[in-house]
Order: C-alpha cells, then structure tokens, then sequence
C-alpha cells in the first residue's frame, strides 16, 4: 500500500471523534489555552489533555508554554478547510433526505 493513503487514514482518524472535532472548530481562529479548552467545552483536563495529546503526536496541533499555562494552536490553516468541506458535504445530505 501507498504510505500517502496510510498517512492519509492516519490523520483522518483525528476527524473521527466529536470531541476532536469541537477542539478544532474551536482553535480555527486563534491560539487557546488549556484551561479556555476546558471552560468552552465543559470537559475535564484530563479529557481534554487527552485529545490535545493525540492530535499532537498526528502532527494537527502544536503547543507553547506561557508559564503554567499551555496554548495550542492548529498546525496548517488548510485542517479546517478540510473540516469545513466534510462539514458541507453532510450537510447536503441531511438536505437531501429531509
């Protein structure tokens, strides 16, 4: 097999969690904290530190420390232009079947 279509599956394994997902709508426009991750999702640290965690080592993510808080932000604005499209492409559907 290819390693463009395994790499591929790889990183759309992180489009595969609602969770992940909500963390990347909601780091589409800026940098946030840990603990601002936390209060707009109403999710633990742990929780939340997990997600972060596997979406960094998928390469989605990175982060920086500003003393004891941690800020992530996505890696390449074109993340969420994919997210936008698969957002579009059920969406139409959903207006189909109605």
């Amino acid at each position: 097999m290819n390693n463009i279509y395994e790499s591929h599956a790889d990183l759309c394994k992180v489009f595969s969690n609602p969770i992940r997902l909500e963390i990347l709508n909601l780091l589409r426009d800026r940098e946030m904290s840990v603990s601002e991750l936390i209060a707009k999702t109403k999710l633990s640290q742990a929780n939340i530190s997990q997600h972060l965690a596997i979406m960094k080592y998928k390469g989605i993510v990175i982060s920086r420390r500003n003393g004891k808080n941690i800020h992530y932000k996505l890696t390449n604005p074109k993340i969420i232009s994919a997210f936008d499209i698969i957002r579009e492409v059920i969406s139409q559907r959903l207006k189909v079947r109605q």
